[in-house]
C-alpha cells in the first residue's frame, strides 16, 4: 500500500498548444490591440471644462468688473487663448510662457461659454464681438465661399451658400458676404504652418481649431439663446472636416455633431439639409462623409421633417452611393437607410432594408420587388413613400425578364390605388408612365400586358388624368417646360457671366485710362519740374556772371582791396 508523505511529488500533465496555434493567437491579439488603437474615440466627445472661470471665486471676481473691463479681458485674454495665443507672464513670473495646446484651447473655449451662460449670448457674442472673431477665423471670405463653391456655383442656381444665407435671413451673423481683407482688432498671427493652403485656408490651424472648440462649447450649454448664432456656422464646421490636420478634423466633427444636436428640428428643412446638400458637392471626400453622417443625425432628431423631404433627399444621397471613395459609399448607405426609416407608412417599413440594399446593389432589385409583392397596401401612400419605392420600381420595369416586369406592375397598381393626392405622385409620373407604356406595347405575353395596362390606368387616375394619352401629353409638356426653364436658367447664367465680363472689361478700360492720365500728368509734372530747375540754373548762372563783372562782392566789399570803401591806392577807386 502506497503511503503519502511531505516528500511525495506528483507530476501533472500539461497539454501544450502547438507552436502554430500559439503564434496565431499572439498575432490575433496583436491585431485586436492594433485595431483597438486605430479605432476613433466615441462619437460623443467629452464635455469641455473651463480652467479659470469654473471656480466660483474667480467667476465672482470677473463678474464684479464693469462691462468695459469684462470686454477687455474677454478679447485680450480668454479669446486669444482660445484661438491659439498664450499671453506672456499670464501664469506668473515662474511660468513666463506656455505653449498653446488643444486642451488649453478647449479650456479657454469653456471659459467663454461660462461667460455666455452668466452674461447672456447677446452681450458676449455680439456686444463683445466674439462672434465676429469666430467668423473672421472660419469664414474669412464670407459664407458664400464655403465648400469651394464660390459665387454663382453650387447646387442652388445663383449663389450656393449665399442663396441659403439670404433665404433664411442669417441676421445673427455679422457678415454673410465676401471680404477681401482680414480685419481684426486682435492679432492671431499670420503663420501658414499647418494650414490648408491648397484649400484656400490661410488662417492658422490653432485659431481654426480653437474657433471650432468654442462653437462646441457654446452648443454644450444647451441654451436656446445661443442657437441663432451657432447653427449658421454648421457650414464652416463641415468645411473644416476636410482639413489636412487631424486635430482640426476631429474638432470640426465634434462641433458639427453638437450644432445639429442643438438645432431646432424646424430648422432642418430650411437651413440644415440645404447646407448638407451643398457640402455633398465639395471636392473633399471627408466633407461628404461628414455631411452624410450629419444627415443621418438629423433623421434621428427630426424624423417628420426629414420624411417630408425624402423626394429631394433620396436622389441626392443615392448619387453618393457610387462615389469612388469607399468611406463615402459606406456613409451614404447608412444615411440612406436612416432617412428611409423616417417614413411613417407601416406597410412599407418591413421592406425598407431590402429597398435600400437594392438601391446600392442593382442586382438585388428583384429581391426588393418580391418584398413589395408580399406587402398589402392599406395605409395612404404619400410622396415620401413614393420617393422610396419609385426608383426601384422604375429600375425593375427596365429589366429583360418579363415576369419581373409583371411583379413591378402589380406593385404599382396596388400602390396607385392609395395615393393621397395627384400632387404627391406628379414628380414620379415621368419615371413610371413611359416605362409602363413600353411594357404594354413591347412585351409579347398578353397576361403581362394586361397587368401593365391595368397598372398604367391606375397610375393615370392617381395622376389626375382621364386617359393614358392625356397623362403622356402632360408629362411631355412638363418635361418640355422643365427643359425650357433649365435652358432659360443657363441663358440667364451666361448673360450674367457676359454682363460680368463686360463690367470687368469696362472697369479694366477705366483703370487703364486713369493710369494713362496719371502717367501723362506725372510726365507733365516732371517736365515742369525740369523746366523750373533749368530756369533756376540759368538765373544762378546770370547772377554769377553779373557778380563776376561787378567790382563789389555779394557782401558789398571790394574785390580788389577787400574794403567796403576803397582807398586811393585801389585800382577800383572812384570818387
Amino acid at each position: 500500500m502506497a503511503s503519502i508523505s511531505a516528500s511525495t511529488t506528483h507530476k501533472v500533465g500539461i497539454k501544450k498548444k502547438p507552436a502554430s496555434k500559439i503564434a496565431s493567437s499572439k498575432i490575433s491579439s496583436k491585431k485586436s490591440s492594433a485595431s483597438k488603437s486605430l479605432q476613433r474615440r466615441g462619437s460623443v466627445a467629452p464635455k469641455l471644462k473651463g480652467s479659470e472661470l469654473n471656480h466660483p471665486d474667480t467667476l465672482s471676481k470677473f463678474l464684479s468688473l464693469d462691462e468695459a473691463q469684462q470686454k477687455d479681458r474677454t478679447l485680450k485674454e480668454f479669446l486669444p487663448h482660445c484661438l491659439g495665443e498664450r499671453a506672456t507672464f499670464h501664469e506668473g513670473i515662474a511660468k513666463p510662457h506656455t505653449a498653446s495646446t488643444t486642451q488649453s484651447r478647449g479650456a479657454a473655449a469653456a471659459d467663454i461659454a461660462i461667460l455666455v451662460k452668466e452674461l447672456g449670448a447677446v452681450v458676449v457674442l455680439k456686444r463683445f464681438g466674439v462672434l465676429a472673431e469666430i467668423e473672421k477665423t472660419l469664414l474669412p471670405l464670407g459664407i458664400g465661399a464655403v465648400f469651394g463653391n464660390g459665387p454663382g456655383a453650387g447646387i442652388n442656381p445663383g449663389g450656393g451658400m449665399r442663396k441659403i444665407a439670404s433665404a433664411v435671413s442669417l441676421a445673427s451673423m455679422d457678415s454673410t458676404g465676401f471680404t477681401d481683407d482680414f480685419p481684426s482688432n486682435m492679432s492671431i498671427g499670420t503663420s501658414t504652418i499647418g494650414t490648408d493652403s491648397k484649400r484656400g485656408k490661410t488662417t492658422p490651424s490653432n485659431a481654426r481649431e480653437g474657433a471650432l472648440l468654442l462653437l462646441r462649447a457654446l452648443c454644450e450649454l444647451g441654451m436656446k439663446s445661443v442657437e441663432p448664432y451657432v447653427v449658421p456656422m454648421l457650414a464652416a464646421a463641415l468645411d473644416e472636416c476636410g482639413s489636412s490636420s487631424s486635430s482640426i478634423r476631429e474638432a470640426a466633427e465634434d462641433a458639427s455633431v453638437a450644432i445639429v444636436s442643438l438645432a431646432n428640428p424646424l430648422a432642418a428643412s430650411r437651413l440644415i439639409v440645404p447646407v448638407i446638400f451643398e457640402a455633398l458637392h465639395s471636392p473633399e471626400w471627408r466633407v461628404k462623409s461628414a455631411a452624410l453622417d450629419r444627415l443621418a443625425q438629423v433623421a434621428e432628431r427630426a424624423p417628420q421633417q426629414v420624411s417630408r423631404l425624402l423626394p429631394k433627399i433620396i436622389p441626392t444621397v443615392t448619387a453618393q452611393v457610387w462615389d469612388t471613395k469607399p468611406q463615402v459609399t459606406k456613409s451614404a448607405n447608412q444615411t440612406l437607410l436612416a432617412v428611409c426609416q423616417t417614413n411613417e407608412n407601416p406597410d412599407v417599413s418591413p421592406a425598407i432594408p431590402a429597398v435600400v440594399n437594392a438601391i446600392s446593389k442593382p442586382s438585388d432589385t428583384y429581391k426588393a420587388v418580391e418584398e413589395l409583392m408580399a406587402t398589402t397596401f392599406v395605409a395612404t401612400v404619400d410622396s415620401s413613400t413614393l420617393a422610396i419605392l419609385c426608383p426601384i420600381l422604375s429600375r425593375g420595369l427596365k429589366e429583360k425578364n418579363a415576369v419581373r416586369k409583371r411583379s413591378c406592375c402589380v406593385v404599382i397598381e396596388n400602390m396607385s390605388r392609395l395615393v393621397d393626392s395627384p400632387n404627391a405622385v406628379a414628380p414620379f409620373g415621368p419615371l413610371l408612365v413611359p416605362e409602363l407604356k413600353k411594357v404594354v406595347e413591347n412585351v409579347q405575353f398578353e397576361d403581362i400586358r394586361d397587368v401593365a395596362l391595368s397598372a398604367l390606368q391606375s397610375l393615370t387616375r392617381a395622376l389626375g388624368h382621364s386617359d393614358v394619352e392625356d397623362a403622356m401629353k402632360s408629362i411631355m409638356q412638363a418635361e418640355a417646360d422643365q427643359a425650357e426653364a433649365e435652358q432659360k436658367r443657363i441663358e440667364d447664367a451666361l448673360e450674367d457671366e457676359r454682363r460680368a465680363e463686360e463690367e470687368q472689361r469696362k472697369k479694366e478700360e477705366e483703370e487703364r485710362r486713369q493710369f494713362k492720365e496719371a502717367m501723362e500728368a506725372q510726365r507733365l509734372l516732371e517736365k515742369l519740374a525740369l523746366e523750373e530747375e533749368e530756369k533756376k540754373k540759368q538765373q544762378a548762372m546770370l547772377k554769377k556772371e553779373q557778380q563776376m563783372k561787378s567790382t563789389k562782392s555779394a557782401s558789398g566789399k571790394c574785390q580788389g582791396c577787400g574794403l567796403k570803401k576803397c582807398p586811393k591806392s585801389c585800382l577800383f577807386y572812384s570818387k
